[in-house]
């Protein structure tokens, strides 16, 4: 009973702890706009607390934000943009954010004329075997709370992720997102279109962040899209523009 007791005020505990750090956070509206037109599909990300959205038709969004937070901007076809939130910011009725048009012009477009060739038809994996979907895999990461994993606290070794997206309700949402994605077999199409040789020497993008580079691609549904249209030159346009704003926050994390 005394065990239980413990546990019961540890958890109540770390509830405080989890919602007291959002405590000064406030929705923030704004609006995007480039070349003084509203835009629509802007990914925008709460870099501080991993909170994001997408900007409407009218070019409008809302995202909880604190002072001191920075947001990320991102679209294919504009200059990524970052912007921290000050204390003007949080009075305002709404934050006006200016974006810039780019353009990337292709040296060389390569169409993989072996398109049809599969890691199943080399043999390097088995016919039929599980393939995970970005969901499953951010399900995986987020792993699924169970009440037995309080015990664990007693140890020091209770692992906090599953607790606070159990809390949260990310976890219930990561499983319905289980059945609705299908991301990983964009994913194979890239490897199958583009090869190491050209992600790395006509992208530009660093060997060790290839892999990551094109799970980074197929979030961006506009591309997926095109991606499965089998416009190949199209998709080569756009697979540029998402290169060249994959090297952009690599370039950023490592400052």
């Amino acid at each position: 009973m005394k065990i239980n007791n413990t546990l019961l005020l540890v958890f109540f505990f770390l509830i405080q702890i989890i919602f007291g750090q959002n405590s000064n956070e406030k929705e923030i509206l704004g609006k995007i706009t480039a070349d003084s037109v509203a835009v629509e599909g802007i990914n925008i990300l709460n870099s501080t607390n991993q909170r994001g959205t997408v900007s409407d038709r009218d070019g409008f969004f809302s995202l909880l934000a604190k002072e001191g937070d920075i947001l990320v901007f991102s679209a294919v076809n504009l200059t990524t943009l970052y912007r921290r939130i000050n204390k003007q910011d949080l009075v305002f009725d709404k934050i006006k954010i200016q974006m810039t048009p780019k353009s990337i012009m292709l040296e060389e477009v390569i169409i993989n004329e072996n398109s049809k060739i599969t890691a199943e038809n080399l043999g390097i994996i088995p016919y039929g075997q599980k393939k995970y979907t970005a969901a499953e895999r951010r399900l995986e990461t987020a792993g699924d709370f169970k009440p037995i994993m309080l015990l664990s606290l007693l140890g020091g070794s209770m692992p906090f992720d599953p607790l606070i997206n159990k809390i949260n309700g990310r976890t219930k949402r990561l499983k319905k997102l289980v059945v609705l994605e299908k991301k990983e077999e964009c994913v194979k199409l890239i490897s199958e279109l583009y090869n190491q040789e050209y992600l790395t020497g006509k992208l530009g993008i660093p060997a060790d962040y290839v892999n990551g580079f094109k799970y980074f691609a197929v979030e961006n549904e506009k591309f997926t899209i095109i991606l499965k249209s089998n416009n190949k030159t199209m998709t080569s346009f756009l697979i540029g523009e998402l290169a060249a704003k994959y090297n952009e926050i690599i370039a950023s994390e490592n400052k």
